[in-house]
């Protein structure tokens, strides 16, 4: 059986390309295919590579060959795919061409390209690294850059080093191929490319902004959408062929839907989003088979990777949903925003794949310009908890030596396999467990299947399964309350509840047959050993199962706001349902500008309420009971049972001596001020600093940093006697000089005198002090009255001669006179003009015309 390639590929700019194609087929290898949308290349290039491998197996008398398997970033675009290219060899969906995506399957005995997920084809490689009964992979928009995608393309890369048999393509709608034909090529030698140029037919662009801003402070505005399906309308009606409408998410979708049906009743007007059912989107994404003029609203599914046919006219609002996660409030989720250039690129070009079309664009030109080049990779801005436990399971943790097209950011893989082992899905090196390995088998979250395993065995399969399913489903909960939402759909009210309704048997029967997994019961083991209570409100064990899930957003009503287990603050919607229930459990918590989040940032997107018992029995190891100290003034001690960060209980207590010391010590080191230093011990300090500085070791480093981090070898005695509750217990009131004097070396301590002396005899008996600077490359000075000085000329150096002192020389009233580390100097030339200027002020003292032959001296003149 070989694929008519004339006939499939008939019309299609692709086909200008094929015979460099089968060339590169001709062997197993890699390939890489850069083609813009709508020349045909989802279409040419699975039935290209099934000649090949069947080609291959007629040859080498091998009979029937391995399937070939094309990977679509969506389900939508896997069915529409599947089923056009059946439809172009004259067969059925699932002879010859089927497709499998999470919960249907259309594949039989006879199916030579199967069409996929790639989160399907990642649950494959991870029970089956070497993809028996499969000849081919390829993998489609993967300049998308999802993040299942940018997984398989490292998998592969490694799989097709063992499997010489095994041929790759990799296929981008734009320029990014020279960097997958380097992952996916021999050292030094690159996959080959294969380019194909659009079809070009002339495109208008028009530019339609809004009057008001398209985001606010609670994102996206209903005026703006309001705006975008008035210009769909008045578009509409002065095109050709049907249109397209570009929005970011299926909120959106369905708004604009609503409003275009309002203008223009006559127009059929269809969603395209990954909520609806599959018999919805079939209707969005084939022909029309009525003779009116159709919209069909969609986000983002439509851009590269779905074609919708009869397409002569695109809006788009310009905004694209994507994931973004918060690393300083362990927090992610959906953030509309400016889609990239290339985005609106894509959109546009949906306009003119069947001859002259138009883009009207609901934003200006200064806004496309400043609008990013490219969209960012999943992998550098989603949380990464799933990719990290395909990574420990694919047997490498962390991503270290995958070839990916870029690897994870390190704070966020981190965190990643930190939640993973939380789970007991990762051991200490990052490597998966059984356990773990039960978890990456369920299509879902790793944190969602340890709430369906854990709380199938805790509450029944069932109950954990529609719990699960609602959550992953990515459905919007009403007022934030899921426990309301779980109600709508187990009433059955619409397709969302049909599709949950599945997805719940699917989950179920999964749940049911896996084998006996970790409980709460063994987590519990390393924490409190509380038994689980039964309860009898379903609201609770809604939460509960949400607990087991993410125990770190388990959160506490404190004041008008919630504190998370994790630390973050995060608010309700102001009008939602769950206000005033003292505990919820959060699936889904997000960034939240402006007002919308009561002043945290953060606002609750969905969540259950939970009791007080349950929430410490399903987050058992965030559970402490503790005392925890604080230093002020002086120790003072509370013991406290917290979840995580959640105080439950709080009472003060006593501080034992070891837990006072151990306060104290933490303290000083977090803040040396809380030290007050007399005046010998600043003195003491600044003579070793000057010493460490200019002459190093042995002679200590006396830097706050450096005494905090030594501070058992100096301040050993004094903490124990502060701890027993000498000296008040304040730190303050502590004399530093001894303890300082601990860190002298032996023997060159006993040089301290000589190398950095607290005072300086000067010519007249006197004995001033030497003033230490608080920064050590500053000179250190001394004060001294000018007639102390007559006749000295060599001006005296301190640190075995390092440093020469600067010598204030001072008025009889103790003002400085002049400034000098060269007292030859002064005496031979500014001592004249200072002589002047004082001699008659100052009568009473000696002024001589020759200040190398006068008496040195500290008194005033004799009268006469």
């Amino acid at each position: 059986m070989h694929f008519d390639l004339h006939r499939i590929g008939a019309q299609l700019s692709f086909s200008a390309v094929l015979p460099q194609l089968e060339a590169h087929l001709a062997r197993p290898g890699a390939v890489v295919v850069q083609a813009p949308p709508g020349t045909g290349k989802t279409t040419l290039v699975p039935p290209a590579v099934a000649n090949a491998v069947l080609g291959e197996a007629e040859v080498r008398n091998v009979g029937v060959a391995g399937k070939i398997v094309v990977t679509q970033p969506r389900r939508v675009a896997a069915r529409a795919a599947a089923r056009r290219l059946a439809y172009l060899t004259g067969g059925q969906i699932g002879e010859l061409v089927g497709y499998t995506v999470r919960g249907e399957r259309t594949c039989g005995t006879e199916t030579i390209i199967e069409f996929c997920t790639p989160g399907v084809l990642l649950n494959r490689l991870l029970s089956a690294p070497d993809l028996p009964g499969t000849s081919a992979v390829v993998i489609d928009e993967v300049h998308e850059r999802g993040l299942e995608t940018d997984l398989l393309v490292g998998m592969l890369a490694e799989v097709r080093t063992l499997r010489e048999d095994l041929r790759l393509v990799t296929m981008s709608a734009t320029l990014d191929a020279p960097r997958f034909a380097a992952l996916l090529g021999d050292p030094g030698h690159p996959a080959p490319i294969v380019t194909c140029d659009a079809a070009t037919h002339p495109l208008q662009v028009r530019w339609q902004p809004a009057s008001a801003p398209r985001l606010g402070p609670r994102g996206i505005e209903r005026s703006f959408l309001d705006h975008v399906a008035v210009v769909a309308v008045a578009a509409r009606e002065q095109a050709e062929g049907d249109a397209l409408v570009f929005v970011p998410g299926a909120l959106e979708v369905d708004h604009v839907v609503a409003r275009i049906r309002q203008h223009a009743p006559a127009v059929e007007v269809l969603p395209l989003h990954g909520r609806l059912s599959a018999r919805e989107q079939d209707v969005a994404t084939s022909a029309s088979s009525s003779r009116r003029p159709r919209i069909v609203v969609s986000t983002s599914l439509a851009e590269s990777s779905l074609t919708v046919p009869g397409v002569r006219l695109v809006v788009d609002a310009g905004l694209s949903r994507e994931p973004r996660r918060d690393s300083g409030r362990a927090m992610g989720g959906l953030v509309t925003r400016a889609c990239s250039r290339d985005s609106a690129i894509q959109r546009a070009g949906r306009a003119a794949r069947l001859g002259p079309g138009t883009v009207v664009r609901c934003y200006d030109e200064a806004t496309f310009a400043a609008m990013a080049p490219h969209s960012t990779p999943q992998i550098a801005a989603a949380d990464l908890t799933g990719a990290a436990l395909a990574l420990a399971c694919w047997g490498t943790p962390a991503g270290a030596g995958l070839p990916l097209p870029d690897p994870p950011p390190t704070n966020a893989i981190e965190e990643a396999v930190q939640t993973l082992h939380g789970l007991g899905a990762v051991d200490e090196l990052g490597q998966a467990t059984p356990y773990g390995r039960e978890l990456a088998r369920a299509p879902v979250d790793p944190r969602l299947a340890r709430a369906l395993f854990d709380g199938t065995q805790l509450w029944g399969a069932e109950l954990a399964a529609q719990v699960v399913a609602m959550v992953s489903s990515d459905l919007r909960a009403p007022d934030a309350n899921l426990v309301r939402l779980l109600r709508e759909l187990r009433a059955g009210r619409g397709a969302a509840a049909q599709t949950w309704a599945a997805e719940t048997r699917r989950l179920t029967q999964l749940a049911r047959r896996a084998p006996k997994a970790r409980t709460v019961a063994s987590d519990q083991a390393s924490g409190a050993n509380i038994p689980l209570p039964a309860s009898d409100s379903q609201d609770y064990l809604v939460g509960a199962l949400l607990g087991l899930a993410f125990p770190t957003r388990i959160a506490r009503l404190v004041g008008e706001t919630y504190l998370l287990a994790s630390g973050t603050r995060a608010a309700l919607p102001g009008s939602s349902s769950l206000t005033g229930h003292e505990w919820l459990a959060i699936a889904e918590v997000t960034v939240a500008p402006g007002r919308a989040g009561a002043g945290t940032g953060a606002l609750i997107r969905a969540a259950a309420p939970l009791s007080e018992e349950l929430a410490i029995c399903v987050a058992a190891p965030l559970l402490s009971d503790e005392v925890r100290t604080q230093v002020q003034q002086r120790v003072t001690a509370r013991r406290v049972k917290a979840l995580g960060a959640i105080e439950i209980t709080s009472a003060p207590v006593t501080p034992s001596p070891p837990q006072a010391r151990q306060a104290l010590a933490a303290a000083i080191s977090t803040d040396p001020s809380m030290l007050a230093w007399s005046q010998s011990g600043t003195e003491l300090r600044r003579r070793l600093a000057m010493l460490h500085h200019y002459l190093g070791q042995p002679w200590p480093d006396v830097s706050d940093d450096a005494l905090a981090a030594r501070l058992e070898q100096w301040l050993a005695p004094e903490l124990d006697a502060l701890a027993g509750g000498s000296f008040g217990g304040r730190p303050d009131r502590l004399e530093l000089s001894d303890p300082l004097r601990r860190l002298l070396p032996w023997p060159a301590a006993t040089r301290l005198e000589e190398l950095a002396p607290q005072r300086l005899k000067v010519p007249s008996g006197s004995s001033v002090r030497i003033t230490y600077p608080q920064d050590p490359r500053d000179r250190p000075v001394v004060a001294v009255k000018l007639q102390e000085c007559f006749g000295w000329a060599d001006t005296p150096r301190i640190l075995d001669g390092a440093v020469p002192l600067l010598f204030h020389l001072l008025s009889p009233a103790q003002r400085p006179l002049a400034v000098t580390d060269d007292l030859a100097s002064f005496w031979s030339g500014p001592y004249a003009q200072v002589r002047s200027e004082m001699r008659g002020r100052y009568p009473k003292h000696p002024w001589p015309v020759d200040p190398w032959s006068a008496t040195p001296t500290a008194r005033a003149r004799r009268r006469p």
